[in-house]
């Protein structure tokens, strides 16, 4: 099994791009929850996401009760600066979806109000408003693939004219 990332009504198609591309790299399924604020055919996404997005799990809703209703049983963990709970503090299982807000208003705190156990944030100093969604989006699913000791994923690096001494 994998991770899945989910996008609540991403804006941004550079921001989407680079999270495709995060997901590939880490095995981790794309969700898009609509409205989207671009068409995922323009060309900030591809640049974004280079020659990967083609290789990405992706899926579209309608929106979010579409989602749920497709994803039935599904243990989802919501990143927010609004969370009381700090995302290195919860146990993320194998399969589980890890959800972000769009860039102007995070996820909608009638669902976060209903899910705080798995509502979950990133500290920073209180004068900053939010980080960038795909640096949010790494940071918490590479925590997530550290816990689960980044199974089957490559651990060492190979130099291309040397070898490590």
């Amino acid at each position: 099994m994998a991770f899945n990332i989910v996008l609540y009504e991403p804006e941004i198609p550079s921001n989407t791009g680079n999270i495709g591309r995060t997901c590939v790299a880490c095995g981790a399924r794309l969700h898009l929850i609509e409205p989207l604020g671009f068409r995922l055919n323009e060309k900030e996404i591809r640049r974004a996401g280079m020659d990967y997005w083609k290789e990405l799990d992706v899926t579209r809703y309608l929106n979010y009760e579409d989602f749920l209703e497709k994803n039935p049983g599904a243990v989802i963990y919501m990143a927010s600066t609004k969370a009381p709970n700090v995302y290195t503090e919860v146990s993320y299982e194998d399969g589980c979806y890890l959800m972000f807000g769009k860039e102007s208003a995070g996820i909608p705190e009638e669902i976060l109000a209903k899910n705080q156990e798995r509502a979950v944030r990133i500290p920073m100093l209180d004068k900053i408003r939010s980080l960038n969604l795909g640096n949010s989006v790494a940071i918490v699913l590479y925590e997530a693939l550290r816990q689960q000791r980044f199974a089957g994923m490559q651990l060492e690096g190979h130099l291309t004219r040397y070898d490590w001494k």
